[in-house]
Order: C-alpha cells, then sequence, then structure tokens
C-alpha cells in the first residue's frame, strides 16, 4: 500500500502527545495549531491553516475541545469539507455530541470522505506511552486500514459500530469516570477528617468492592502529593458530564447519577479548579471541608 500522508489539527494536551508518538514512529505530520509553537512542539511540520493540513494529507486527525470547534474545523472556511476529496479519510480523536458527529459524517460522505469518531481514553501517561484505548465509530474496514497509524499511540482498538458508536461509547466511560473520580476523591477527604493512614484506607478499598479506576491509579499518586498533572481538566470534565446527560436524555433514559459528579466538578470551577487537571477536585472538596489536603502542601504544589 502506497504510503499515507498525515495531518494534525489541535495539538493540545492530548493531541500534541498522540501526534508526537506518531512522529516518534518515523511518520512525517503536517500539523496545525492557533497557539504558537504548538505544532513544532509536537514534532509536527506547521502550518499556516487546516486548508493546508487537509490539501496536503491522506489522513486527518483532529484532537479539538468539543464538537463546535469540531463543526468549526469541518465546516468552516477553508476547512475540511471544503478542501476533502474522494478517497480522504478524517479521524476525529475528539470527545463530542454523538448527533453532531453523525452529521458530520453524512456531510462528508457526500463528498466521498470517510470521517470515523475515535473517541481515545488513558489520559496523559498512556498517550506518552502509545498505550491509549480507541473506541471507533465509522467504518469497520476503514478503521482495520489504519492500525498502521492506531498502534502508534494506542494499544487497543475497539470497532463500535456505525458513526457516532464510538463518541457515545466514550461519553458512557467518561461518566463512570467522573463518577469515580468525585466519589473517591470525597471518601479520601472524609478518611483523612477521621484520622485514618490513607494508604492502608487505599489498601483496604483496592482489595474490596469499593476498588475503581481513581482508587487504583490516581490516588495512591495523589495521597504523594502527585496530582499527575497534564490529564484533562475539570472544566472539560464538566464539559463531558453534560454531554453525557444530553445524550441519554435523547435516549430516553433517566439521569438518576449524575448529580453527584456534577456537584464535585461544579464545585472544583467555581473554587478556581477549573483549568486544573480533574484530580484537584478532592482539593475543591477538601476546601469546602475546612481546608483538608491530603498531603502535605509544598510551597510549590499549593500555587
Amino acid at each position: 500500500m502506497t504510503a499515507q500522508r498525515i495531518g494534525f489539527v489541535g495539538l493540545g494536551n492530548m493531541g500534541g502527545r498522540i501526534a508526537r508518538r506518531i512522529t516518534q514512529a518515523g511518520h512525517r505530520v503536517l500539523g496545525h495549531d492557533p497557539r504558537p509553537g504548538a505544532a513544532e512542539a509536537a514534532g509536527t511540520e506547521p502550518t499556516s491553516s487546516v486548508a493546508e493540513v487537509v490539501r496536503g494529507s491522506d489522513v486527518v486527525l483532529l484532537s479539538l475541545p468539543d464538537s463546535t470547534a469540531v463543526e468549526t474545523v469541518v465546516l468552516g472556511p477553508d476547512g475540511v469539507k471544503e478542501h476533502g476529496r474522494e478517497g480522504q479519510t478524517v479521524v476525529d480523536l475528539s470527545t463530542a455530541a454523538p448527533e453532531s458527529t453523525r452529521r458530520l459524517h453524512g456531510l462528508l460522505a457526500a463528498e466521498g470522505v470517510e470521517y470515523l469518531d475515535a473517541g481515545v481514553s488513558g489520559g496523559a501517561a498512556a498517550a506518552d506511552k502509545g498505550a491509549l484505548t480507541i473506541m471507533a465509530g465509522g467504518s469497520r474496514t476503514r478503521i482495520a486500514e489504519l492500525a498502521w497509524l492506531f498502534e502508534t499511540f494506542a494499544a487497543k482498538v475497539h470497532p463500535m459500530g456505525p458513526s457516532g458508536a464510538g463518541h457515545t461509547t466514550k461519553l458512557l466511560n467518561n461518566f463512570l469516570n467522573a463518577v469515580s473520580l468525585a466519589a473517591t476523591a470525597e471518601v479520601m477527604v472524609a478518611g483523612r477528617k477521621a484520622g485514618l493512614d490513607l494508604s492502608d484506607l487505599l489498601d483496604v478499598i483496592n482489595t474490596s468492592s469499593g476498588v475503581n479506576f481513581a482508587s487504583l491509579n490516581r490516588f495512591p499518586r495523589i495521597i504523594e502529593g502527585d496530582y499527575l498533572e497534564g490529564g484533562l481538566t475539570s472544566r472539560l470534565m464538566m464539559k463531558d458530564i453534560v454531554l453525557y446527560v444530553d445524550h441519554i436524555r435523547e435516549l430516553g433514559v433517566p439521569s438518576l447519577n449524575a448529580s453527584g459528579p456534577m456537584s464535585s466538578f461544579g464545585l472544583a470551577l467555581g473554587t478556581g479548579y477549573g483549568d486544573r487537571i480533574s484530580n484537584r477536585v478532592v482539593d475543591a472538596i477538601g476546601d469546602v471541608a475546612g481546608g483538608v489536603r491530603l498531603h502535605e502542601e509544598s510551597e510549590e504544589s499549593a500555587v
């Protein structure tokens, strides 16, 4: 198969890491991001516009904050739809509304462009290691054809069904992530106030029925003062929760458990942690519990 040219739009926290993995695997990547220096930092060849990326690529990856940004890049002036061509593939790695995803899929299909929704999970650490999980919607054939690309930054690829299925799966997964992180943060603050040894508390939780991703992978580090900076912010976590609630309402499913994480991350936004990693929700809860911290703070970590 002829080597395919790769383009990447959106080189932020996750996009930059993913693009770096692709370039480190030896692939040339055209990159575009409005922030000066972002394309170079990701190891990509900087371009002046989305149009330049689209015209110079066979596969275009998007990693953008929300559906509004995705629609602007795809449908806006000098965007993907205007410059896309027959046989091209767009891979949307963003967390986006499935309804928007399906609409974009239909509009690009009319131009002969295959649009795949490919939500990723695993966080910054997995992105750096090339060990992300991809949940993909769209053509299974095209997903399989891109295995050479996905293997540069993902350990697992799950074809989930037609267009929108990948982004639906991502919303469901992210909601569980939000629930477990917020609930475990609350429990750990309570454990601190109760005078429990937090390492012992985590040992109990992680060998009992309360075990979850946050208790296994986040809080053993957080209680030592390492918040695993660089991952999803509380503001983006809240955006994902709202997308989840909107989507399951469309499905006719009651949202009985959304109030907990929505309150927790809303608190984080309201107390100044919105643009910090979502793990800082534990500090927001700790603040209203009387200034509780799970660890001894250095001056640097308190900033």
